[in-house]
């Protein structure tokens, strides 16, 4: 026959594996793959990071984090006229289902104010803040990996005073 003590530990055990199982679906609504950064040469203040996101039930990332970085933002570049211009966004969509693309020349995680060089094969650790479908806000860790200095070329950027960097 169970103990209350038995009883009550079980109960604890019970709430707790619910808790973790429920944290680690949200968790699993926003998948990453490929993420990387663009290497950098000392002196250079400022990089790039990519990734393919999808999110099961629809989410957006909302903000990003890196302690390498003195500022992180989600940027989108885009053809005015001639122009190529590259802004930051308030959030990046994750429509459910659906394939996003942060890419060179697209939607990007922007690094400014870099505390060190970024050296090929390195690894930066990104904090993802992603307010899912039912308008939770976690915080999804992201390893990615340094490649060289002229991966993924980007073309020249005009930021058009639109936000300090």
């Amino acid at each position: 026959m169970m103990t209350s003590r038995s009883i009550r530990s079980s109960a604890c055990l019970a709430v707790l594996a619910a808790g973790l199982l429920a944290s680690a679906a949200a968790f699993a609504q926003v998948t990453v793959q490929d993420a990387w950064v663009r290497g950098t040469v000392p002196g250079q203040t400022s990089s790039g990071a990519f990734m393919t996101l999808q999110s099961a039930d629809g989410a957006k990332v909302v903000g990003v984090s890196t302690p390498v970085a003195g500022t992180a933002e989600i940027h989108e570049m885009k053809m005015e006229g001639n122009v190529m211009r590259m802004r930051a966004v308030q959030s990046l969509e994750l429509p459910k289902g659906q394939t996003v693309q942060l890419k060179p020349g697209g939607y990007h995680v922007m690094l400014m104010d870099l505390k060190q060089p970024l050296a090929k094969d390195a690894t930066v650790p990104l904090t993802l803040k992603v307010e899912l479908a039912d308008k939770r806000v976690v915080e999804q860790k992201v390893e990615a990996r340094v490649r060289d200095l002229t991966a993924g070329n980007m073309p020249a950027m005009n930021h058009g005073g639109e936000h300090k960097h």
